[in-house]
């Protein structure tokens, strides 16, 4: 069975940057990936983020193009789910929104970040040297 992942903008960020040993652990995943035939999903809220940072839309597509790729679109509930979570919990709403994403497209939520500790109700998180 084919695997999903779902990896938040810092992960994209490790890798397109290749930043040390995270960029390098990334990267191998995504090797890993494309042999295996799986895939990388990504939300409208990866996009945002990458561009709110300064990335261009060529920047973003080139970013996304090194491997199999599934957009996810954020729906109204979704958005109103993060709103709701992230005001209760105290942690940024687009934590929330890749969390959220990664739960309804059933794919691995891959993160550094440690707010997603406080959403582990909603998905578990994984690090990219998991499944090497």
């Amino acid at each position: 069975m084919k695997k999903r992942f779902y990896f938040d903008t810092s992960i994209w960020l490790d890798f397109y940057e290749k930043r040390g040993k995270n960029g390098e652990l990334t990267k191998e995943l995504i090797n890993k990936i494309i042999k295996d035939e799986d895939v990388v999903a990504y939300s409208d809220i990866v996009v945002k983020e990458l561009k709110n940072i300064g990335y261009s839309g060529n920047e973003i597509n080139e970013m996304l193009s090194v491997t199999r790729v599934e957009m996810i679109h954020i729906k109204k509930e979704q958005l109103e789910e993060a709103k709701k979570l992230a005001s209760e919990r105290k942690i940024p709403k687009g934590d929330v929104l890749h969390a959220i994403s990664a739960r309804d497209s059933e794919s691995y939520l891959i993160t550094r970040d440690k707010h997603f500790k406080k959403l582990n109700d909603i998905t578990k998180q994984h690090l990219p040297e998991d499944f090497l």
